[in-house]
């Protein structure tokens, strides 16, 4: 009679799961747990509320919120999706030749310049906006360009803080990424341009749907930078919510905040679909 081992994988999660049996962890885990999810049900909750001041328990309940929250902040939707598109494209358009530059080469002199790209990380956005802010207007001043408060400025701002992350996401994805089908397209003749057109991109294609994705939804969630760049009668999502909730508390705001939930995980699920998101790393 042969004794078979146990594999590593059934050893490593008998070990996650008698980790989770002690009373420490599992009050870890469930505190974790209602730390993420009650504030997305509670806010869920309060969208159906039918009283137009928030008031527990509601007198009633009713979907009259979701109604009346997207024609309440059209202008500012729209704003903020241009904005989130062409932040999120252009630190496409440049994060990621510069994530394959870092991925190939390094030195002292890729690591400055990585440390420099990705410095906006440890940086507070009302800092960096602050910081642009003043800069417009010291050039503003000295050159007469309308450049505070014009959306170019604005967009070049999110693509900061946006290009951070998509350099980060397709280093991850290169990490694994084996060079010697680039060595071989380029032994059968390839120029560098068309080896990364044909085969470096295609194998960072996960790692180049998930960038986006975060840059996306880092621009359009912005509120720091988007405050002191924003010009009169201009106005995002964020700004316009925050400035909502100076005078009003009613569940509007909840009801557009379970709308942006929704959209959110509708955009999750189907580029889970289209990329395996969760191989970015692997």
């Amino acid at each position: 009679m042969s004794d078979t081992a146990p594999s590593a994988s059934s050893l490593g999660l008998t070990e996650k799961l008698e980790w989770l049996a002690r009373p420490g962890a599992t009050a870890l885990v469930v505190s974790g747990l209602i730390t993420v999810f009650a504030p997305l049900i509670l806010t869920v909750y309060v969208s159906f509320f039918d009283d137009k001041v928030i008031v527990f328990p509601p007198q009633g309940y009713s979907l009259a919120w979701y109604g009346s929250s997207i024609p309440q902040f059209i202008s500012p939707l729209l704003t903020s999706l241009k904005l989130a598109l062409l932040a999120g494209g252009l630190s496409l358009l440049f994060g990621v030749p510069a994530g394959i530059a870092l991925s190939r080469y390094r030195n002292r002199g890729t690591q400055g310049i990585g440390t420099l790209l990705l410095a906006p990380l440890t940086i507070p956005g009302i800092a960096i906006g602050l910081a642009i802010y003043v800069f417009a207007i010291t050039v503003e001043l000295r050159t007469e360009l309308p450049l505070a408060g014009s959306m170019a400025l604005l967009v070049l701002a999110h693509v900061l803080i946006t290009i951070p992350w998509v350099i980060r996401i397709c280093l991850a994805s290169l990490t694994n990424h084996d060079r010697v089908t680039e060595e071989a397209a380029a032994s059968l003749g390839a120029s560098p341009p068309r080896v990364i057109w044909r085969v470096t991109l295609p194998a960072m294609r996960n790692g180049i749907v998930a960038s986006g994705f975060f840059a996306f939804i880092i621009s359009f969630e912005n509120l720091e930078i988007s405050l002191f760049l924003v010009s009169p009668g201009m106005s995002t999502l964020p700004i316009a919510i925050l400035q909502y909730l100076e005078y009003r508390l009613d569940p509007l705001i909840a009801a557009i905040s379970v709308l942006q939930i929704v959209g959110i995980g509708a955009i999750l699920f189907a580029l889970g679909n289209f990329a395996n998101l969760g191989r970015v790393a692997r």
